[in-house]
This record gives C-alpha cells, structure tokens and sequence, in this order.
C-alpha cells in the first residue's frame, strides 16, 4: 500500500471540492483549480475528508495512487495558502524589473530579455530576489524553471539566475602556464 496515497486529505473550512467523473474542481478563497484525474482510481468525499483508493495492486495503479492523492492536496493547499518560489539574480550589472505581465531581465545579453507569465501567476522583484507566487504548484514551479533557464548559474564565479538557497559548486580557473 502507497503510505502517501493511504493519507487521507481534510478539506479546511471555505473550501469546495467537486467530482464529476474524473474532473476536479477545487474552488476556495485563493481561487478556483480544474484537473483531469486517472479514471482508474476511486475517489470518495466525505465529511470533510478526501480517500483515494487504487483498484488493484499493479505497478500503474500503485504509482497513480499516491500521485492522485499528492495532486488533490496540492490543488487544496494553492487555493487556501498559495506556492511560492525565490530566484536569485547574482552578477555585476544584473538585475530585474517588474513589468505588468511579467519581468525584464538584465543578465549579460546584448539584449533585454522580457519575459511574460502565464495567468494566474504573479511575479515580483525586491533587490536581486525574484518572487514567483500562484495557486498552481506546477506553474509556480514551470514559471521559476523557465526564468532560470534564462541564464543559468556558470561553473567560475557563480553569475546567473538560481533558486534561493541552491548550492553552485564553482571550479578553479586557469592556472598560468609554467616556464
């Protein structure tokens, strides 16, 4: 038994889930999320409390087991707190600025790269800290990984865009040749 997918998930007070057939939708005071759920699984709402169970023991039925459960309280957590991400911009000269869709970024091109977010997903800037926040745990995630993608962190001296936190193992340059 998947002990992910045995949890059961509570559902908190202002929050509505509906199920019709295998489309959810969870509607709270963040927002509203829609999502097409396997049809294999067995999903029961009672009293407060959401029980996801798998109708046979093989390996697909397993692995979607605990991944439709983790989805279910993923959609129940963005609709009540919300997902945030940090990105770090680190480089001389490099910097970003909000915009009304998104960001601009300044990170060594020739150009400015300007950059524009989904729906739904808002993008701030204080200092060299980006700050992705939404209802959508895979499009906070998507959005972050996309801005990075921007201009990685480089192996030498660590210039580029990376998550808050992330650990960039620098090399050694060049040594100077020996006469």
């Amino acid at each position: 038994m998947s002990r992910i997918g045995r949890k059961p998930i509570s559902v908190p007070e202002g929050v509505t889930v509906n199920l019709k057939e295998n489309l959810a939708t969870v509607t709270g005071p963040k927002g509203e999320l829609s999502r097409q759920l396997p049809r294999e699984m067995g999903i029961v709402i009672d009293d407060g409390t959401i029980t996801v169970t798998r109708p046979s023991d093989i390996g697909r039925h397993r692995a979607l087991h605990g991944l439709t459960r983790t989805l279910l309280s993923n959609m129940i957590e963005g609709v009540t707190s919300g997902f945030s991400k940090s990105l770090e911009i680190r480089g001389v000269g490099y910097k970003a600025e909000p915009t009304a869709k998104g960001a601009r970024l300044v990170v060594g091109y020739s150009h400015v790269v300007e950059y524009e977010a989904p729906d739904g997903i808002k993008i701030s800037v204080q200092g060299a800290i980006v700050k992705i926040e939404g209802i959508d745990k895979e499009k906070v995630g998507q959005v972050a990984a996309d801005i990075r993608k921007v201009r990685p962190p480089e192996p030498y001296k660590g210039k580029g865009i990376r998550y808050v936190g992330e650990k960039v193992r620098t090399k050694a340059g060049k040594t100077g040749a020996k006469a």
